[in-house]
């Protein structure tokens, strides 16, 4: 029997991407999944396509992350349903990439608001219960990113190096009640982001890779099961890249 058998675990982001590959892998594992998104026809996706292999694995909810209030009532929901949570997935982002001398207070604030804020309020509305249970996990995904910086990326660098900081002082404030807090820090991973680059474009990403490809959902959707099992129990405040070399 998994490990994950009996474990409720929310992701958000879930809708597409890194975030549907987390919760997929999650469910096969034997977890009940709270999909959040913040489009409810992404949520319901998700679900339905977990629900469909795995039956009666996921229930679909709605909220924008960087809306404290928003995220709150759907905590209560969340909480509602399934009766606690024991992992907290905090993958949600955005990107609205441009130079700093162009760059609007718009594009600056949605990004920090989604990707930073949206995991505060994530933990706001998630911590009590996770606080509760026995061994809770929270994981963050960050980026390589936050790690090394970007050209016109200052938003997006910022934020995802925030959730690192972030993800270090919550691994100390939670520890003595045995809840683990990491972050993890993919590289260029295959999505439909990466699928609408021109093939030069991914040519020269590639060569900037030691291992020379691009990486898989699966590749971070694999490294959240480990730090939400039982082989990530003594790991904590820690930033795993999945990253092909990127950032040796």
């Amino acid at each position: 029997m998994s490990e994950f058998v009996d474990k409720v675990v929310v992701v958000t982001g879930a809708g597409r991407g890194i975030g549907n590959g987390i919760a997929k892998r999650l469910a096969s594992k034997g977890a009940k999944v709270a999909a959040l998104s913040r489009s409810m026809e992404n949520a319901q996706s998700c679900a339905d396509a977990l629900n469909a292999e795995f039956p009666e694995s996921s229930k679909p909810y709605s909220a924008d992350v960087s809306d404290f209030d928003a995220m709150a009532e759907v905590g209560k929901i969340v909480l509602s349903d399934f009766g606690k949570v024991d992992v907290l997935v905090n993958n949600a982002g955005v990107t609205r990439d441009n130079l700093m001398l162009r760059m609007s207070e718009e594009e600056w604030d949605l990004v920090i608001n989604t990707n930073l804020k949206g995991a505060f309020n994530s933990v706001k509305a998630f911590q009590r219960s996770l606080l509760k249970q026995n061994g809770a996990r929270i994981i963050n995904i960050s980026s390589v990113i936050g790690l090394i910086g970007n050209a016109g990326q200052a938003n997006y660098a910022a934020s995802k190096a925030g959730l690192i900081g972030l993800t270090k002082s919550l691994a100390r404030e939670f520890a003595s009640r045995a809840v683990t807090v990491n972050a993890i820090a993919p590289g260029f991973i295959v999505t439909d982001m990466t699928d609408a680059l021109s093939e030069e474009l991914r040519e020269g990403i590639k060569a900037k890779v030691p291992l020379g490809s691009l990486g898989e959902v699966d590749d971070v959707a694999a490294a959240v099961e480990y730090l939400a099992g039982e082989g990530g129990r003594y790991v904590t405040g820690q930033v795993l890249t999945v990253d092909g070399g990127m950032v040796i």
